[in-house]
Order: structure tokens, then sequence, then C-alpha cells
């Protein structure tokens, strides 16, 4: 248990990217908590993120610490929670970025690609995929026609790693370097509040060059889905600790009996999401040739629920000034209802009912186990 109750080590790599943004910052005069920020400085933070996006650890490919811990998921959690305090903005885009680096790498796709990716996976509208040919490493080329919507960071983004359904209906990759004729973006239907500037549109696609990125289904059959998965969450927990640091501080500068209710109730629920996170990484690191799946909709839907509770709770103990009067806390409590959205609800529940009860029939069935369910201690 001592294994999952602190960090595993420290993460040198966290703090080089903590010290080269909030450099910037500095620099721009501005601080950190009260930060109101300008579509300028996100890119220039994105830019740095950039330059250190290779050297994130991809889930479950581990490294060793010398004490024989491995620990190369949690480290790449804490970087992106760590993106989502500073703005939720910039960690969906970066989250999406890594994710797509890590699928290069499950995948084997090994040609370069430069510049900020995005994975757009979201399904619903018309797209067709043409090929035009097989090169000799097996690439193959064509033309892609029709839509694609729920694209995040459209104008932002250098390449486009989106999905589509052949005419086997089996999912596919595409790799789409996005400064090309053809490409139409329409941003007007991207109505929200919270997390208005992810530049997320609706994108038409019209005799667009695009090369296919490994076989068919292994996107989706992948272990690595799952894993990808939950780095969404680290950014939702990332944001909620940011909110909970705003509660923690004002009662440190004013305590009352109503601000310390309110802190307890938040701080047992993040320990207890904290451990979650700590106990996943530790799964995948250790078995990660195993999806994991059950547990990773357990950590999102947990994940999403605490962040709910936190932000209900902040309100209450802190009342409107933070929403109203700083720019950090307020954006991030707009955009945080929004961003956990992707999650998927009542869906989400239902499967993990339904994986559940095949755990719970697996272990039954198990002579090697005396256990009659799976939350038995």
């Amino acid at each position: 248990m001592a294994n999952i109750e602190v960090p595993l080590r420290q993460n040198t790599l966290l703090e080089s990217i903590k010290g080269d943004i909030e450099k910037r910052l500095v620099a721009d005069q501005q601080v950190l908590n009260t930060l109101s920020i300008t579509d300028e400085r996100r890119y220039d933070i994105l830019d740095i993120l950039i330059k250190y996006s290779q050297s994130v650890p991809h889930p479950g490919n581990a490294t060793s610490d010398g004490n024989g811990q491995d620990a190369s998921t949690l480290e790449r959690w804490q970087i992106l929670a760590y993106v989502a305090s500073v703005d939720l903005t910039l960690a969906k885009w970066f989250e999406s970025h890594l994710d797509a680096l890590s699928i290069f790498y499950e995948i084997g796709y090994a040609k370069p690609v430069k510049g900020l990716l995005a994975v757009w996976a979201a399904e619903g509208h018309p797209l067709s995929f043409k090929p035009d040919e097989t090169n000799q490493q097996g690439q193959v080329h064509g033309t892609v026609n029709g839509t694609k919507a729920w694209c995040s960071g459209a104008h932002t983004v250098d390449y486009g790693l989106m999905t589509y359904r052949d005419k086997d209906a089996r999912s596919q990759l595409l790799i789409v370097d996005m400064q090309q004729d053809g490409i139409a973006i329409d941003t007007s239907g991207w109505q929200a509040v919270g997390m208005q500037a992810t530049d997320t549109a609706t994108i038409d696609f019209d005799n667009v060059a695009a090369e296919q990125v490994g076989a068919a289904n292994e996107y989706l059959d992948r272990v690595g889905f799952w894993h990808g998965a939950a780095g969404v969450a680290a950014c939702w927990y990332g944001a909620t600790v940011c909110l909970a640091d705003y509660l923690i501080k004002a009662y440190q500068h004013k305590p009352n009996d109503f601000k310390a209710m309110y802190l307890g109730q938040v701080s047992m629920i993040l320990a207890a999401t904290q451990q979650s996170f700590y106990h996943v990484a530790r799964l995948i690191d250790t078995q990660p040739q195993h999806s994991h799946e059950l547990a990773i909709r357990q950590l999102r839907a947990h994940t999403e629920q605490v962040a709910r509770q936190v932000l209900d709770a902040a309100g209450q103990a802190l009342g409107a000034a933070p929403f109203c009067g700083n720019a950090h806390f307020a954006r991030v409590a707009a955009d945080l209802p929004v961003f956990i959205r992707q999650s998927h609800g009542a869906f989400d529940l239902q499967k993990i009912g339904e994986l559940t009860a095949q755990s719970v029939s697996q272990l039954r069935s198990d002579s090697a186990h005396k256990r009659e369910n799976i939350w038995q201690l």
C-alpha cells in the first residue's frame, strides 16, 4: 500500500515545464493565481509544452527509478494536471497532442511529424477516404472528403489525426496536414462560454490529401485507447485541485467554521481520488498489456463527480467573490463543467455496470480466488 500512498519519485520533467512556464508568466508580469490569459500568452505556453512533448512518457512505458519502482503513467498525469491548473484550453490541446504521439508510438507510425497534433475521434458525420497509392513503406495515401465535427484547435493544429469508418464499418485512422487547400473550418456552431477559447469547429474536407495510419480497428482495439482516456481525467483532476487550493488559501487567510467544514469535505473526496489515480497508474505501469477499462471508466466517472462536488463546495464556502473578481478562478470554474462533459454520463455508468458484472463472473469462476465480489477486502 505504501507504493500507492505517495508519488513514487520526483517528476523532474514536470519541474522543468513549470519553471519555463512560470518564467514566461513572470516576464509578462502576471501572477498565476490571478492570471487573465490572452491568446498570445496561451500560444507562448503551448510552444513551451510542444518543446517538451517528446520527453513526456507514454502510458505504461515505465522506466525504473533505481528502486524497482516504475512511474511513467503517473508522471504523465502529473504534467497534464499541472497544465490544467494553468488553463483548461491549453490542457485540452496538449492532452490531445500527447495522445496523438502515443498513438503513433503504439501503432508503430515512425514518420516524423512536427508541430501541434490533435486527435479528432467524434463520429456521426459522413467522412470518406479514397486511397490512391501505397508506397514502398506500406503507407496508404489518398484523399479525404466529408465532415468532421467537434475538432478542437481547428485553426491551431498543424496535423489532425482523424477517425472514419470504411465501407465495412471498420474504424480507420487518417493523418491530415491542415495547411492545405480544400479545408473549410466553421466555428459558428461553438457557442460555449466555458472552453470558449478551444477553437472548436466543424471541418469540411474537399479532396484533401491524407494518409492512413495503422490497420483497421487498431485505433480502438489497442490497450492504449483506455490508457489515454485516463489522461483526460487527469486534466479534470488538475483543474479541480486548483479550485480547491483557492479554498485552502481563503481559510488560511480568514478561518471560520464553515470554510473548515467545506474544506474537510473537499479534502476527504480529493484524497480518495488522488489514491485512485496512484492505483490506476500503478496498474497501467505494472500490467501495460491490459487495457484496465473498468478501472479507468470508474476513475473517469469518479473524477467527474468529484469535480462537480468541489466546484459546488468552493462556491458555497467562498461565495460569489472569486467567480466575479478573480480571472483565473472564474475561467477554470466556467471551463471545467464543459470539459467534464467529455464524459458520457449515463452511458459510462451502464458500461461500468456491465464490466463489473463480467468481472464478478470471472472472479467466481476462478478457483484460485475465494472472494464473493470484487469489492471485498
